[in-house]
């Protein structure tokens, strides 16, 4: 006597060569959804839009040599040579050597210079925004092309107005950021006496 086969027998169609597609499928969707979970994370881990105006500097060298020469520069350099002992983060109302400066960048550090002959009311406002920074350099620099130049290691953004939304978006990206040649070295015990 033959036995009807069940709901359940008769639910799972056998392809060609006798095998249940169910599993296949089931594990084709299970495919589908990893490979759609790791493009969103991958979306979701980019760095945001571009900051309008910033400008990338690649293949900057890393050597230590006191003797390179970065006096007249309108902008300070995004990275390159520099000295073997890096400035102490914080505010300045002088300005301070660009070689130190450059190796705090190096450990992470953004460095705002602004120039000299800047507002006071400016001033206090970017030492206001700065204070509590770790990895922050703020500093006059004569001859500067523009109000304010903020650069970490490898990129620089210049702006007309300390009122600028870009100030504060800088720092937070770039401030210790993925450009770091150096992340987690000291911008401490090296050299200058910031004002906080």
């Amino acid at each position: 006597m033959r036995v009807k086969p069940t709901a359940r027998r008769r639910a799972v169609r056998p392809d060609e060569e006798g095998r249940p597609w169910r599993p296949v499928a089931v594990w084709g969707a299970v495919a589908i959804v990893a490979v759609a979970l790791i493009a969103l994370l991958f979306l979701a881990l980019r760095e945001p839009g571009a900051l309008e105006g910033l400008r990338r500097v690649a293949g900057l060298s890393r050597g230590h040599d006191e003797s390179v020469d970065y006096a007249g520069l309108d902008l300070p350099p995004a990275g390159g040579l520099h000295s073997g002992v890096w400035q102490n983060c914080g505010i300045y109302d002088e300005p301070i050597d660009t070689r130190n400066a450059l190796h705090s960048m190096e450990h992470g550090a953004v460095w705002i210079a602004y120039q000299p002959e800047l507002p006071e009311e400016d001033v206090a406002t970017l030492r206001e925004m700065v204070q509590g920074q770790t990895y922050v350099v703020l500093s006059p620099y004569p001859g500067l092309r523009s109000p304010v130049v903020l650069t970490a290691w490898g990129i620089q953004l210049e702006v007309d107005s300390v009122d600028d939304n870009r100030i504060p978006e800088f720092v937070a990206r770039y401030q210790r950021g993925p450009q770091t040649p150096e992340l987690g070295a000291s911008c401490s015990n090296g050299t200058g006496q910031p004002l906080q």
